[in-house]
């Protein structure tokens, strides 16, 4: 057998051809897996602004595409705002107050994070709708402004933005071309907001994010903090989104139309609020070129009104003489003492002293009363021991007979009450709404406009929560100590079933913590010192100005003399408990005779 050690020509022409085919197949598969990648990167790069290129490619308008490229990010600043926009939907995508901080020193941002997307809507002639929030615009900035054009089909849309002053960004929208697109004569404006949370204290700070609009020319307002938005016959001029102490207003120089919204309350989270709005704008000849205004703003009373916008309207200091009251009143009075370089807190404990002294006269008439039903106190018991079986008209009649011999007016005490009752639903409004109280500090109080938390603990407690206020404590004790104080005078119920009122005036301070312990600490404190003030002037009053012999003197000696007339609410009543009277008389009368 013949061995072979080398490789004939037949051997050499298979090596080659086989080294051919082995080579193509590596560069055909790696090509193809080059392919693959490239495409697998194209697909993320896609998924990156899935919804904006969806949404345009179902107009069949030939829109700009979204690529990572075609995502571009302008700013615009001044001193007090920080502005970023967004080549997608050229909208605003991140808005800064350079002057404040949300709670915990963290930057205050209004929009960030895409938790707030708007544009307008169209309707094209297919009946397609398409939304400028998922264009693709080209930015351009020139000094202050900076302008975002975007093409559909033939048409062009720009959204040219200028920063000003006073917290304010000129909005003007431009189409050419857009009336081939489209031919109803509308747009619409889409906002949807997710509101993020600034403040110390969720449930309060919720309690104050609402709509706020304007309409009728800016002379009316009206807001909504619970329900649905439905404006169907209003031009609103402008709607906005109002948080505890800042606003996101959007005006509209044309108004808008058949505006409807809806909100949300979020549970849990870094967002307090979802708001969803959606109002109509007009045509002319079918493009759409408008004015509009944004503005991002603190709720600062002076700075609102400046607009000449009913923006003032947005601080909600309450309705009618309420609304006066803070306005007026407490808001001057508050700025003057901080304006002599007080502290907050000792502002505050100086405004209460003077609000004091305002109400001193009809305040000194209710601790006088007081401190005189306490002495005649044992001449309205000798009166229930004698008429203890008697008839309870007849009881009632002796009693109011004591009252004026001894010349006390019960009534009198109503006034007091009275003109408490708008001072404490205006300080109630006041407090968690005054912007220059907001991060104020005062003795172990990091903020006058929310909670003081020095005691806190894990769990949530109901009707308390997780922690224990040291201020809505301090102000529950004066109140106790007032209602212990002040309960002597009160009349045990002498029929069965009515309720004991002692039991319910020392009920009322224990209910009173539960209410200020989630409210702003400058409340709390507010009232810890008035209550304070409200005890010493009773011990003033008793051991200073009144002598509790003389008074009992003087009404012994009225029981020897002839009665004193009758005032006329005095015989008013006399005469109704009279005819109350005959009318049970009566009807026992009948029962007799059907038994």
């Amino acid at each position: 057998m013949q061995q072979n050690n080398g490789l004939d020509k037949n051997q050499l022409i298979s090596f080659a051809v086989f080294s051919m085919i082995l080579i193509g197949f590596m560069f055909y598969f790696q090509n193809r897996n080059a392919k693959a990648e490239q495409e697998q990167l194209a697909a993320q790069a896609k998924k990156t602004e899935q919804t904006a290129k969806a949404k345009v490619s179902e107009t069949n308008l030939n829109a700009t595409a979204v690529t990572p490229t075609s995502v571009q990010k302008v700013n615009l600043q001044n001193d007090e705002l920080a502005l970023e926009f967004s080549s997608v939907g050229g909208q605003l995508s991140s808005v800064k107050l350079n002057k404040f901080e949300a709670f915990g020193g963290k930057p205050l941002y209004l929009f960030n994070n895409n938790n707030s997307n708007y544009g307008f809507q169209f309707t094209d002639k297919s009946g397609k709708v398409f939304n400028t929030k998922d264009l693709v615009f080209a930015p351009q900035v020139s000094g202050n402004s900076v302008t975002l054009s975007s093409k559909v089909g033939n048409a062009v849309v720009q959204f040219i933005y200028t920063l000003k002053p006073k917290y304010t960004l000129d909005f003007q929208v431009k189409t050419q071309g857009l009336a081939n697109i489209v031919n109803d004569g509308k747009a619409n404006f889409v906002w949807n907001y997710n509101v993020r949370g600034a403040e110390k204290g969720r449930s309060q700070e919720e309690t104050h994010t609402e709509f706020a609009y304007a309409f009728n020319n800016y002379k009316d307002y009206d807001y909504d903090a619970r329900s649905d938005m439905d404006e169907p016959d209003e031009t609103l001029n402008w709607i906005g989104v109002k948080q505890q102490f800042f606003a996101a207003v959007l005006e509209a120089k044309n108004g808008f139309t058949k505006s409807k919204g809806n909100q949300e309350a979020i549970p849990e989270g870094e967002f307090l609020k979802k708001f969803n709005y959606d109002g109509q704008v007009n045509l002319a000849g079918n493009e759409l070129n408008q004015d509009f205004t944004w503005y991002f703003m603190p709720l600062d009373m002076d700075l609102l009104k400046s607009y000449d916008k009913n923006f003032d309207e947005i601080l909600p200091l309450g309705w009618s003489f309420i609304g006066s009251l803070n306005r007026h009143v407490f808001m001057p009075m508050y700025n003057l003492l901080s304006s002599w370089g007080l502290a907050a807190g000792w502002a505050i404990f100086w405004m209460t002293i003077i609000v004091k002294l305002i109400l001193s006269p009809v305040m000194f008439k209710q601790h006088k009363l007081s401190a005189m039903m306490k002495v005649i106190r044992p001449e309205i018991d000798e009166v229930n021991a004698k008429f203890k079986d008697a008839d309870p008209m007849k009881k009632q009649q002796e009693t109011m007979a004591v009252y004026r011999k001894a010349g006390v007016n019960q009534m009198a005490g109503c006034l007091p009450a009275l003109v408490q009752i708008p001072l404490f639903y205006a300080l109630f409004r006041f407090f968690p709404n005054m912007l220059d109280l907001r991060g104020k500090s005062f003795w172990f109080v990091p903020d006058l406009t929310a909670y003081d938390d020095v005691i806190s603990w894990g769990t949530n407690i109901p009707l308390l929560g997780n922690h224990l206020s040291i201020f809505a404590l301090a102000c529950t004790i004066v109140i106790l100590i007032y209602t212990i104080m002040t309960s002597g005078n009160i009349q045990q119920p002498q029929q069965e079933g009515m309720p004991n009122m002692k039991v319910l005036m020392y009920i009322f301070p224990i209910t009173f913590l539960f209410f200020l312990n989630s409210s702003a600490s400058g409340l709390s404190w507010y009232y810890f010192v008035s209550n304070a003030i409200n005890i010493v002037i009773i011990l003033v009053i008793k051991y200073f100005i009144l002598d509790e012999k003389k008074i009992h003197a003087q009404i012994q000696e009225n029981k020897k003399k002839e009665p004193k007339k009758e005032g006329t609410f005095q015989k008013r009543m006399r005469e109704m408990m009279e005819k109350a009277q005959e009318q049970q008389r009566m009807q026992e009368q009948a029962r007799n005779k059907k038994k």
